[in-house]
């Protein structure tokens, strides 16, 4: 059987110290700025990351897709990959309340992720339209998406600092970054 070895940027380990953000826009500047460094060491525009209750910085995560040639490696997932491990849980909800902050709303994969993550609370930046405007396919995500996520106790909020948010989609596109 052949390994799956997933390669996290250099950059990313320095990105992601041990930091505590006081409230919602500092962690959104902090996720859109990952997926602009990441723009600009050769991956995609889109960054996460998994923040505890008070505000404590628990991973960090990137599209890594075009680096490791690996489809599920959206910046969520690695988020959720890296909080997972380092916590050593599953189910995340099992041991405290984790948000997920995301530059961009979650795509159908990433959406059941969260889900199954056990976040109690998902932030994004720009919605998928901004997304699809510049040639992402976001897959089958409906309203009633979302409604399921609320339903199951998961807090959704969307549109924080949406335009710094589509700014670094068009930084991508601008740069000719190719579309997956």
């Amino acid at each position: 059987m052949k390994e799956i070895i997933i390669k996290l940027p250099d950059w990313l380990n320095k990105e992601c110290k041990q930091k505590t953000f006081s409230n919602d826009t500092e962690k959104m500047e902090f996720v859109i700025n990952l997926a602009k460094i990441n723009i600009e060491n050769g991956g995609g525009p889109f960054g996460a990351a998994i923040f505890s209750e008070n505000g404590k910085l628990i991973s960090c995560g990137v599209n890594l897709v075009l680096q490791n040639r690996l489809s599920v490696l959206h910046a969520e997932i690695v988020a959720f990959s890296i909080a997972q491990a380092k916590l050593n849980t599953y189910d995340l909800s099992k041991i405290g309340y984790f948000e997920l902050f995301s530059s961009s709303e979650p795509c159908a994969m990433c959406l059941g992720a969260c889900l199954w993550s056990g976040i109690k609370r998902i932030v994004f930046g720009a919605p998928s339209s901004y997304a699809r405007e510049i040639g992402f396919d976001e897959g089958p995500v409906f309203k009633e998406s979302w409604d399921y996520l609320r339903n199951k106790g998961i807090k959704v909020e969307g549109g924080l600092l949406k335009e710094k948010a589509l700014n670094i989609l068009y930084l991508y596109k601008n740069r000719n970054g190719v579309i997956y």
